[in-house]
């Protein structure tokens, strides 16, 4: 049988080849970079971290330490080279995007069973072979043409953001602390703190300064989860103070006291020489963005690796286009897969993936492609992508609101709400094993399997 093509080598696609290949499925990977580049990349890498540098949560029984268990669970490839490169981050999963990203870029290239090809990809034949099409956030225009021509309607897309990211030694660690929100994990953050008068300065000067003019092809429709700063604060006076500035859970170890507002500073890589502006997306000119930003206590004199930035994220009405195990309604050897499918999120695209690769490889052993249980993680975020409605869909994260919910009998019995989160988890956690032994029946050759653990 010919190679499984995948087209687009980012966390969805890296994953979901990596699944074929365990099985002993052989693939076509295709990555445009770096002979055709985008917006917000900045290497040849495969699986680049462009907005964040953070996987979210890992505190137990959290929907986002969930869904990265079954990935475990399920063998994630790039899960696994997240511990790996791991930065200390509180209680989340951080990593050194540049260690990281060089990890998967080996650990494919070095795949007997992974063929890579440099090139971009602007057709795509409905009838021939079987297809992932993982071309993520940034997908090409010829790609997104391709794409709308496939699904029959006009694709949708959603503006995304990229957080400042600051010299560590231009920090002043005088004005700044550490500590993690409520004391959560390692106290790994540095924390800027406001006083009403410094937030009400940085406030005025955030509303005045200059925006990025945009293109002709912008309608910045943002993404409400990840809404550019300048956007949040017209929304009122204290809406930042409720956002990416919230200072619960961080009180000034110096004073005891809680301050007006505070910026969170996340370490970008191991040697720790820089740090993240969490949650500090915006669409405003850099020149603007550093007199603005160093206003902030700590940033006065600070030096910016990397500004600012908005870049389109482009995703299919997933709804009206896709099943259950992400292969397309009208033509089932076509499968989608990260956040060109409609979820959001590092995780949720690299989950999306592992759920497309071994859908591939069920197919490919003839059976059908089971798609992951309800109760799961896995199952509630792609039941979300497939049931939403179809008139104003909008990617999603994992959430506990996505879980089914337990019955009014077991919630009355249980009142405290981490039991009942527990008890959701432990559920899921049942759910996805049963299922993934199911989905894995007579897939995994012991050759393959072996090949695992010795790339990574």
């Amino acid at each position: 049988m010919a190679a499984v093509k995948i087209i687009g080598a980012g966390l969805a696609g890296c994953e979901a080849a990596w699944q074929c290949a365990r099985r002993g499925v052989a693939v076509d990977l295709f990555e445009m970079r770096p002979v055709r580049s985008t917006q917000a990349h900045q290497t040849a890498d495969f699986a680049e971290l462009v907005c964040s540098n953070s996987l979210k949560s890992e505190s137990e029984f959290t929907a986002p330490w969930l869904l990265k268990q079954e990935m475990r669970r399920g063998g994630s490839l790039l899960i696994e080279i997240a511990r790996q490169a791991a930065v200390p981050a509180g209680h989340a999963l951080a990593v050194d995007r540049a260690e990281f990203a060089r990890r998967v870029t080996e650990a494919i290239s070095q795949e007997p069973l992974i063929r890579v090809h440099r090139e971009e990809v602007g057709a795509i034949e409905q009838q021939a072979g079987i297809t992932i099409i993982a071309t993520g956030p940034l997908t090409s225009d010829a790609m997104s043409r391709e794409i709308a021509r496939l699904t029959g309607s006009d694709h949708l897309f959603f503006y995304d953001s990229i957080s400042p990211i600051v010299e560590a030694d231009s920090i002043d660690r005088e004005k700044v602390y550490f500590a993690a929100r409520y004391d959560k994990g390692t106290a790994d953050y540095i924390n800027c703190p406001m006083t009403r008068e410094e937030y009400d300065r940085f406030y005025d000067a955030l509303m005045a300064a200059q925006g990025v003019e945009g293109h002709d092809w912008e309608k910045l429709n943002y993404f409400e989860g990840c809404l550019p700063i300048e956007e949040i604060a017209r929304r009122g006076r204290d809406t930042l103070r409720f956002g990416p500035m919230k200072p619960v859970g961080l009180a000034d170890p110096r004073t005891g006291k809680l301050p007006h507002a505070v910026v969170q500073l996340r370490r970008e890589n191991l040697r720790a020489d820089s740090y993240n502006l969490v949650g500090f997306q915006n669409h405003l000119r850099f020149g603007e963005q550093a007199r603005v930003l160093r206003l902030i206590p700590g940033l006065e004199k600070a030096r910016f690796l990397r500004y600012g930035q908005i870049h389109r994220n482009t995703y299919i009405n997933a709804p009206t286009v896709l099943a259950e195990t992400l292969q397309m309604r009208s033509f089932p050897n076509i499968f989608f897969a990260g956040q060109i499918c409609g979820v959001e999120g590092y995780t949720e695209s690299i989950a999306a993936g592992l759920i497309a690769g071994l859908g591939v490889a069920q197919l490919v052993s003839g059976r059908q492609p089971v798609a992951p249980p309800r109760e799961s993680a896995f199952g509630s975020l792609i039941h979300y992508v497939t049931h939403a409605s179809g008139r104003d869909f909008q990617p999603a994260n994992i959430t506990f609101d996505l879980l089914p919910q337990l019955d009014d009998a077991t919630r009355r019995r249980i009142r405290d709400k981490a039991a009942r989160h527990r008890l959701v988890c432990e559920r899921a956690l049942a759910a996805f094993d049963a299922w993934y032994e199911r989905a894995n029946q007579a897939d995994c050759e012991p050759a393959a399997a072996g090949r695992v653990n010795s790339a990574i």
